[in-house]
């Protein structure tokens, strides 16, 4: 065949397989993570360290109401886009003081129009901040759920426990796939990166003994961890501990793909520190979600949700997330992270 001729019958059949590619039809999710940064409410609660939350230090009713409507903004227009005009079907949340608040939060007449359900638990924390899991009941179904405490000693020799958040487990039905969640707020590296870089290592462990018991279950099993793991992708409690990927082709059976990874390698963050960026807010999934058809919900990306109203724009944190405070209810020192779930719609 002559070029000519076969660089026009290349034409062609590219042109064929664009046609069939834009006559397919996919469903299109979004799922996503959000570090709310201390949502407390205004009330002093004797059996947790809230004070710097309460009209005593300036957090008032009005400060509050702002700060609901702020996030209301936020998870509304996470991940939308042309192509997806929905807020998230599933959003994990960390950084809340108690069902309370996450009620308040649903009852803003965004999300109120999405009519989403909790599922949330208390957990052990000195301070009292608990994750939690909101979905539209509309698209998810909960069927079970469990809060799996991480015990740790203190690094100090002392024997004592530290006591830090629960790892919440969803296992439900989205548009009827079954489908795990496990939302994570692991240790904080108070005291040090390298010092406490053991309790998160801990964390990973345990985040990977929970998948590891829903893949006996089911090999198949698909599941999303996620959540502020004040780790970046790189850290060993992300790669040795939990094992996450940052290449699809290196992910065997049983194993997990971080999308993250490549994002950090690009300076991709979702907070700042001392003039740099991290991605410490991940979401990691299970092999399943990887593979090449799309008879059931696969990963298809995953982004960052950085708009520019959600960046201080002057003074000392100048292009960092605009955080809250009591002083000044802003939205998180966090930005939110999320992922487009497609199913080929046949």
């Amino acid at each position: 065949m002559k070029i000519k001729q076969f660089i026009a019958a290349f034409l062609v059949i590219s042109s064929m397989n664009s046609v069939i590619a834009q006559d397919k039809k996919f469903i299109m999710h979004t799922v996503a993570f959000y570090n709310l940064e201390n949502l407390f409410d205004i009330k002093d609660d004797e059996n947790v360290n809230d004070e710097e939350y309460t009209p005593a230090k300036g957090w008032t009713s009005e400060k509050y109401q702002q700060k609901l409507k702020n996030l209301e903004k936020v998870i509304s227009e996470i991940g939308t886009s042309e192509q997806q005009n929905n807020s998230p079907v599933v959003l994990g949340v960390c950084e809340i003081e108690n069902r309370g608040v996450l009620e308040d939060l649903i009852k803003q007449p965004k999300l109120a129009a999405k009519d989403y359900g909790i599922v949330h638990y208390d957990s052990p924390d000195g301070r009292g901040i608990d994750t939690g899991f909101l979905y539209q009941k509309k698209h998810f179904t909960p069927t079970s759920s469990a809060n799996i405490p991480l015990i740790i000693e203190n690094i100090d020799g002392s024997g004592k426990r530290v006591y830090t958040r629960d790892q919440l487990l969803v296992t439900g039905f989205l548009d009827g796939e079954e489908m795990h969640f496990i939302v994570n707020h692991w240790p904080s590296r108070s005291g040090g990166e390298k010092r406490s870089s053991p309790y998160r290592e801990a964390a990973g462990a345990l985040n990977k003994k929970i998948i590891d018991s829903l893949q006996k279950i089911n090999p198949d099993a698909k599941v999303i961890t996620m959540g502020d793991l004040n780790d970046g992708p790189y850290n060993k409690s992300v790669k040795k501990f939990l094992g996450a990927k940052a290449k699809k082709e290196e992910v065997q059976p049983g194993g997990t793909y971080n999308p993250m990874e490549e994002m950090s390698n690009k300076g991709i963050g979702s907070l700042a520190y001392r003039d740099a960026w991290d991605l410490f807010d991940q979401m990691i999934f299970t092999e399943p979600f990887i593979r090449k058809d799309y008879s059931s919900f696969r990963f298809w990306k995953a982004g960052v949700f950085n708009k520019p109203y959600l960046v201080q724009t002057t003074g000392q944190y100048k292009g960092y997330p605009l955080r809250n405070s009591p002083a000044e209810p802003g939205y998180s020192d966090h930005f939110a992270v999320y992922a487009y779930l497609i199913k080929e719609v046949k």
